[in-house]
């Protein structure tokens, strides 16, 4: 009788352990979850790419994924310019050659967001090998900035509904963008600042570039900055855009 109690009591203990592990596991999936902003509306998982809104409120977005010289002007401009809010969407193939710089982007406060693996077009691959390129750049990027992203830029900005929905599988909110400063062709520090400021309305998401490919950049983002601020514009972080307004969703056909 007692050895059939020794066995039991060690069953109920093996059995405890592993209900307290299910119970934290559960618990962990839960918060996980729920501090993911996926951006989803009456016909599913859609693309912010702005939000419907008339208070001066705009975010400014940079895709990284090539370089090592033109983060760190980008990086000091926002900071000299007293912008705390920013996000970055960079690859995790760019992040595993400079790690330092991806950890930079992390430790000066802004947000970095998912820019995918293999730099091609989602939109013209099997659903599968999206999913891994995917699941492979963030935990490369959660790894390497210490940040578990929740947002998501796919490269080139190519997506279609496919995309979306593995996306919305996995917890993250794809973003495109509604004002394109062009900054890519380089076509001068005059005609970036103009790209922008003739472009935006309250609500806007901004696309810029940070990989050496843009060198002008870092020498528009001052003259920007001042003048969305004399109009009145303010930075925010694409979470705050998507939760604080009405959005608008990408048309994907």
């Amino acid at each position: 009788m007692n050895g059939i109690w020794v066995i039991n009591a060690k069953n109920w203990r093996a059995i405890t352990i592993i209900l307290v592990a299910a119970f934290f596991a559960a618990g962990w999936i839960y918060l996980e979850r729920n501090t993911m902003s996926v951006f989803t509306t009456e016909s599913g998982p859609q693309a912010f790419y702005r939000a419907e809104t008339d208070t001066k409120n705009i975010a400014l977005t940079f895709n990284v994924s090539w370089g090592e010289e033109r983060l760190t002007p980008i990086l000091d401009a926002l900071e000299l310019e007293g912008v705390e809010q920013a996000t970055f969407f960079i690859s995790a193939s760019w992040a595993e050659r400079y790690p330092e710089l991806a950890a930079d982007i992390h430790k000066r406060g802004f947000t970095i967001g998912n820019h995918g693996y293999q730099y091609k077009n989602y939109d013209t691959w099997e659903q599968d090998k999206v999913s891994q390129d995917i699941v492979r750049s963030q935990q490369i990027l959660t790894e390497l900035a210490e940040e578990k992203p929740a947002l998501l830029r796919p490269p080139n900005g190519a997506f279609n509904q496919e995309v979306l929905s593995i996306a919305d599988k996995q917890g993250l909110s794809i973003i495109h963008w509604s004002v394109d400063s062009k900054d890519y062709q380089n076509p001068g520090t005059e005609a970036i600042v103009h790209n922008v400021l003739d472009q935006t309305q309250p609500g806007d998401v901004i696309l810029f570039h940070a990989s050496d490919t843009v060198k002008q950049t870092d020498k528009a983002l001052p003259e920007i900055i001042k003048g969305l601020r004399d109009k009145g514009y303010t930075f925010s972080s694409i979470e705050e855009m998507m939760t604080g307004a009405d959005s608008e969703s990408s048309e994907v056909q």
